[in-house]
């Protein structure tokens, strides 16, 4: 069915979205998610506002709308989770950013528990949807995503060849903050209730930490929880071989989802249309130990990448008999196979390259933002701006030069990059943001 947009609002909204650090591709499904969760009001003030955090005063003097009134719409945009409302204890006052497709719109979308949301049509569309979004983000063989994978700790074995850094321990995350909430998981929410499949993993589980954590109590977006309540929501998720997939920075991920195999969108990314890079791995790899393996296929059936198969073990005592075989090329290394082996025939070892993760938020957006071709809406960001609007074109079309990408995303100049989008954001006053 078409779907008319009268004064082409939709349209607008769904390329200002499409142009923040996570590409959202137009089509007929994606102008229907927007009608359905944005008034014209709350569309139009996305369109206006800035695509980085910006105050309340700054989005009314780029909009042109009232401060009262624009509060009100921001305040409505921040309850349904389309934009994200941050306090900054220095400046005494909040900021405000429009949320990307993912994380983003569909995670907290399909976490509201109010009644003004069709939480059956959101699932349908967003199921129909998230192809395109795989797509449009990952074909080119981008490597940053917004979820990096975090061990299952107990299967990281102490030595003294093992580095096993804080940042990627589930237990340090959870120590190394003070604000906790939890709410219902996005994937398994949306297969629930468009009936595309489902499984028995626990549903109230996804991990809000600081100021995720902040964001979600204060929007009635989770449930604020205690750090013993937070531990036993991880142990929980461990007896059930669920993978945790933080958000891909060092320093304070706001959330670390518990995903399973067959209803997670970003693990299905790779699994259902072989985005490799739709998540990030861990520094860690499975390793078979032959000799050990039973063949009992434990370890197979909980893999959540399908990065293990059962092939014959050429025993000629016994042909019967089968081993576990691993596809290097696709283990995340979260550890669930280790989990599950009763013969300890499995063990995680280092990488022989190590993983890179972006510090901060602000460098997994800047990072991600030069991939997709949007970096310079983040560095000039006021999309009212004429001057601003010569300055994205500009830059833009020198971004989108595949050798300027990749010299820029090289292991060689990622630093000197990151170094001077940090400059810029200093001399634009937004030095406080890059400690997020």
């Amino acid at each position: 069915m078409h779907i008319t947009d009268q004064g082409h609002i939709y349209r607008k909204l769904g390329e200002k979205i499409d142009n923040l650090h996570v590409k959202a591709p137009w089509n007929e499904t994606w102008h229907s998610i927007l009608k359905e969760l944005y008034t014209t009001d709350e569309a139009d003030v996305v369109v206006k506002m800035p695509y980085t955090l910006a105050t309340l005063e700054r989005i009314s003097q780029i909009t042109k709308i009232e401060k009262t009134r624009l509060q009100n719409i921001l305040e409505s945009l921040c309850k349904k989770g389309l934009v994200m409302d941050m306090w900054n204890e220095e400046h005494s006052q909040y900021y405000y950013l429009p949320w990307p497709i993912a994380i983003g719109i569909f995670e907290f979308t399909m976490m509201r528990t109010d009644k003004n949301v069709n939480k059956k049509k959101m699932a349908e569309l967003f199921h129909e949807y998230f192809g395109s979004v795989h797509a449009a983000n990952f074909s080119n063989n981008e490597r940053v995503s917004a979820l990096r994978v975090i061990p299952v700790e107990e299967s990281v074995t102490d030595s003294s060849h093992t580095e096993f850094f804080d940042y990627e321990k589930a237990s340090s995350l959870i120590e190394n903050t003070d604000k906790f909430a939890i709410g219902l998981c996005s994937c398994r929410n949306e297969k629930l209730h468009s009936g595309t499949g489902g499984c028995d993993a626990p549903t109230d589980c996804c991990s809000l930490l600081g100021i995720g954590a902040e964001y979600g109590i204060r929007n009635n977006l989770a449930r604020k929880v205690t750090k013993a309540e937070m531990l036993e929501n991880f142990a929980r998720s461990k007896e059930h071989g669920l993978v945790f997939c933080a958000v891909n920075t060092k320093k304070n991920p706001v959330a670390i989802c518990h995903c399973c195999k067959c209803c997670c969108n970003f693990l299905g990314g790779l699994t259902k249309y072989g985005y490799q890079n739709c998540v990030v791995t861990s520094n860690f790899i499975s390793k078979i130990d032959a000799d050990k393996c039973t063949g009992c296929g434990k370890c197979v059936k909980v893999c959540p990448v399908n990065a293990l198969s059962l092939e014959s073990a050429n025993d000629p005592q016994n042909k019967k008999k089968k081993t576990c075989k691993l596809n290097t090329d696709i283990c995340v290394g979260c550890g669930v196979c280790i989990a599950r082996c009763s013969f300890k025939a499995m063990k995680m070892i280092p990488r022989k390259s190590k993983v890179l993760h972006p510090e901060s938020l602000f460098e997994i957006i800047m990072l991600a933002a030069l991939e997709r071709g949007t970096l310079q809406n983040q560095l000039f960001d006021n999309p009212q701006s004429i001057t601003q609007n010569y300055m994205r074109t500009f830059v833009g079309a020198f971004l989108k030069l595949n050798p300027v990408r990749q010299t820029l995303m090289s292991n060689i100049f990622r630093s000197v990059f990151l170094s001077s989008a940090r400059g810029i954001a200093r001399m634009q006053g937004k030095g406080w943001m890059l400690e997020l």
